[in-house]
């Protein structure tokens, strides 16, 4: 009879010393518990896994730094993938997009781009903020006889150097068509000149790099008339007839269609020389029309949203 009691004396015995030394662990040791989000912060999940320490150094530590090691793949994506061309841009936009992206056109004249936000904003009035930070852009490729057109627009020219730029870009001027001359000439009160004027223009100049100005008069035919001092055998002294408007037919666009824009000449005497400068009138209309054709192509091949415009700063 005592030997029965004795033995289940031990085993309550050996029970409660189990227990205490579980409880013993578990006040000294550590274990993974969730962090709940009680207040429903939002963009936050409602819970998050934490290292939670006890015994005499009790704390909370983040156990994410202990698994990044092991990371297969990013938590999400990010970054901006350039397109050369616009296929590229729609196929790689219809390769990425979620049920949210949308696609802006900046039509900046001078630097006209597509952006595709992939991960953009959810639609309002409920949809929750996203991140913003995976894009595809496209700059629409100028071509190099624009982009030295844009560059020189406005610049004041010595003769000779206004004289070898007409001479390079012959092959950029075309003769007016009678609508044009019509309608510019009545606009502009002045004359468009022929391409073969605008080389007899740049071949003057060369002439007379070297002489003085003595006159520079404008006549009531809308044309301006400039004459020299000669100080050399090479010229014949005879004023030089200035139009005031060529027309350019040139592509935008590498590869692109041509487009035609008239272009005033300017000039104004500077001591003893002249300074010749030139004004695309309007160039943003063919870049802004191109773009927005280009951008309405966009929206029928990828089926997203389109805005003019340029997209927000991404998140953090």
């Amino acid at each position: 009879m005592t030997d029965k009691k004795t033995d289940a004396f031990g085993d309550a015995l050996r029970a409660d010393l189990d227990i205490m030394a579980a409880l013993g662990v578990k006040a000294e040791g550590v274990e993974i518990a969730p962090l709940v989000n009680g207040t429903n912060l939002p963009g936050l999940p409602e819970s998050v896994p934490v290292l939670l320490k006890r015994g005499t150094n009790p704390g909370i530590e983040d156990i994410s730094r202990l698994f990044e090691p092991y990371r297969q793949f990013p938590a999400r994506k990010v970054g901006q993938a350039v397109a050369q061309t616009f296929a590229s841009f729609c196929d790689l936009t219809n390769r990425h997009k979620t049920d949210d992206s949308v696609i802006f056109a900046d039509a900046d004249w001078r630097n006209p781009s597509l952006t595709a936000v992939i991960d953009y904003h959810q639609n309002a009035p409920a949809g929750e903020a996203a991140f913003g930070k995976h894009r595809v852009h496209y700059a629409f490729p100028l071509s190099e006889e624009w982009k030295k057109w844009i560059e020189m627009d406005g610049e004041a020219m010595k003769q000779a150097e206004f004289a070898y730029f007409l001479e390079d870009r012959v092959a950029e001027l075309s003769s007016p068509t009678d609508q044009e001359r019509t309608a510019y000439e009545q606009q502009f009160q002045t004359k468009i000149a022929m391409p073969s004027q605008v080389v007899e223009l740049s071949r003057g100049l060369k002439v007379n790099i070297d002489t003085k100005v003595k006159t520079a008069t404008t006549l009531q035919t809308g044309e301006g008339q400039i004459a020299w001092e000669e100080v050399h055998n090479d010229a014949d002294g005879k004023p030089l007839k200035v139009p005031g408007m060529f027309m350019l037919n040139i592509a935008p666009f590498f590869m692109g269609d041509k487009v035609r824009i008239p272009v005033r000449l300017r000039y104004r005497p500077v001591g003893a020389m002249i300074m010749w400068s030139y004004q695309i009138y309007r160039p943003d209309q063919a870049i802004n029309e191109h773009v927005r054709d280009t951008l309405a192509e966009a929206r029928d091949k990828t089926n997203l949203p389109t805005f003019e415009g340029t997209p927000e700063m991404s998140g953090g």
